[in-house]
Order: structure tokens, then sequence, then C-alpha cells
């Protein structure tokens, strides 16, 4: 019975929690939220009080005082801090749902498919104690898939990258299940502590995360022979005298910084096309590999991609978007799609 109260007043919620941004599609409506995964938190006499979620608090990362810290809860796509993630889901449950107090949606949450039973075991009781009624969990290379609108369910190989803040997934699906999948943990994380190491040891100069990622976002490249030539100036601070200085970086300079990063994306691809049943590899060289996430908007890594692969490479219409939309599909067709919803822990 407060089942069904429940379901009358929560609306049900698919969610992308995401390394560097957290996606929110309600059932019947779309997307509704789309937030960094930050939280700011206040520590005082020991006990850690939450300031501001998502976009707030990601404007506080680097400009924070002593006793405020600007904390991203997950790290390589899994739970890295319990308390405060669970404080940021309860956070966007609320904001969606405008704080009424009898909440409890139905969620389902993506997780990577290298992740473990402990680390899915801790996403899943960390939306419990934010205030879900159920739990489910969906693989994020199936839900990327479903949501770039590749055939998952028919008996046809399918090919996907998805490369997010802190995994790239790569999976190979047929029928409704994953074939053959491989996670490793580069993303959009790792390529900005490259380029931050590049700036550091070429120029002597220290940048922050947020530099970084407008470095890659502007003028990046995966390609060292870019199809197109930028610069940009950046700021930082120098490592020799300590004072603020600016130099120039250059589209050939962020594709060498991305040389490694890069390389292991393409070595995870190799490997599962070299895992893939022969039937299934011969449809992938028809249809080609899928990349899907915020990764897949470097410049040219769709070039590199096809250059290692020799296969046709796509990007989805909405990259950003795809795990989300996949997810919500998933919660909009619960009952024909319950095989690719991982069984509760």
């Amino acid at each position: 019975m407060f089942s069904k109260l429940f379901s009358l007043v929560s609306a049900d919620m698919a969610v992308d929690l995401g390394t560097a941004n957290t996606l929110v599609y309600v059932k019947g409506k779309g997307i509704i939220l789309d937030e960094p995964s930050v939280v700011a938190v206040a520590t005082a006499n020991g006990k850690r009080q939450v300031l501001a979620v998502g976009e707030e608090a990601k404007m506080m990362v680097g400009r924070t005082p002593g006793n405020i810290q600007a904390i991203r809860p997950l790290r390589d796509g899994v739970i890295a801090d319990f308390d405060i993630a669970e404080e940021m889901i309860k956070h966007f449950i609320h904001k969606i749902h405008k704080r009424h107090i009898f909440v409890r949606p139905q969620i389902i949450i993506c997780v990577p498919s290298g992740s473990t039973a402990v680390e899915r075991r801790a996403i899943q009781e960390s939306a419990e104690s934010a205030g879900a009624r159920r739990v489910f969990l969906i693989e994020e290379s199936m839900a990327a898939a479903i949501g770039a609108g590749l055939p998952v369910t028919e008996p046809t190989g399918s090919m996907v990258v998805d490369i997010g803040g802190g995994t790239t997934e790569v999976a190979v699906l047929s029928l409704g299940g994953i074939v053959y999948a491989r996670s490793v943990r580069v993303g959009g994380d790792k390529m900005d502590e490259a380029i931050i190491a590049y700036v550091r040891r070429t120029h002597n100069l220290l940048i922050g995360e947020a530099s970084a990622e407008k470095i890659k976002k502007e003028i990046g490249s995966a390609s060292l022979t870019p199809s197109v030539e930028k610069e940009m100036k950046v700021k930082g601070r120098d490592l020799i005298n300590g004072i603020p200085k600016e130099v120039i970086i250059r589209t050939k300079d962020v594709a060498e910084s991305l040389i490694e990063p890069v390389a292991t994306m393409v070595a995870a691809i190799r490997t599962a096309l070299e895992n893939t049943p022969p039937e299934l590899s011969s449809d992938i060289v028809d249809k080609g590999i899928m990349l899907t996430g915020g990764g897949a908007l470097l410049r040219d890594l769709d070039q590199v991609i096809r250059k290692e692969t020799n296969l046709p490479v796509s990007i989805a219409e909405d990259p950003l978007s795809c795990v989300v939309l996949g997810t919500g599909y998933a919660l909009e067709h619960m009952s024909t799609l319950k095989s690719v919803l991982l069984s509760q822990y």
C-alpha cells in the first residue's frame, strides 16, 4: 500500500551518476537536471556540513578557504566518498521534487562495467539512504548504446565506446546482453591531469583543473597532425618565482600531452575487437564503432580510432546525454527491457 502511495507522489528517475557530471531523467518528462558532481563541504569541530552542491559548488573548486573543501564524491566512475555521495543524491532528488517530504522514487543508476560488486553495492546503498524506494542498476555501456540508438536487442553485433570523466567503457552488445566489455579508468579527468603535467613540465607553470578542462575543450586534439590548429593564452603560477604568468598553448602541444590517455583508450578498443566472436566481428566491420560520452567530443579522436582499427567510427548525435537517455529509455520500458538491468544486491 505504501509503495503505491509513494509512487503517486514520486516521479521515477534515471540517473547518470558521472565522475564529472550528474544527469537526471524523470519518467515522462525527460532530462531535467544536468549539474557537476561536486559538493562543497565545511569542516568544523570534526563534523562536515554541506554548503553547496552541483554548479554552485563547482565554482568554488580551487577557490575555497582552509575550512571549506570542494569534493568530487565519485572517482573513476565509482563512489570515493560514501557520505558526500549520499548527500549529493539526496540534494538532487529533493531539487527535482521541490523538497516534497513524501518523496520515495524508484531509481535506475548506471555503473561502469568494470566496477566490483562492492562498488555497485555502495552506489545502490547511497541511493537508498538518500530516499529511493527501489534501486536498479544498468551498465554504462548498455545505457550508452541504447541512448545512441543502437539495436541492442537484435541478433546483431554493436560496438560502443563511452568516454566519461572517470572511465572509458568499451562493449560489444547483442540480443540485449553484453558479449564482451572492457572498462579502463581513463577518461576526461586523466586527460586534464595529462594537460596539467605537460604545462608544468614544459612551461614551469602550475594551472588548475578548470583551466586544463578549458584548454581540452577549446583547442584540444587527439591527433599529432590536428585537423585544425588553434592557440590560447593560459594563466597560472610560475613555479620558479611563484608569481602569476601567462603562456600560449597550441593544439599540437595538447595533442602531445594526450598521447598516453588516448593510447590507453585505443588499446582497450583493440582488446575488445580481439575478443569479439567472428560472427559479431563481421557486423562491426559493417556498422563500425559508436563513440559516446563527453570524451567523444575531443577533436580528431574519431580519426585516430579509425586509423588504428581500420573501421568506420561515428559520434553519437548527443554524446553527453547518451547514457542518461538510454537509462531513461530503460526506465520508461522496464517491462520489455528488464533483462538489461542488473539484479539487485
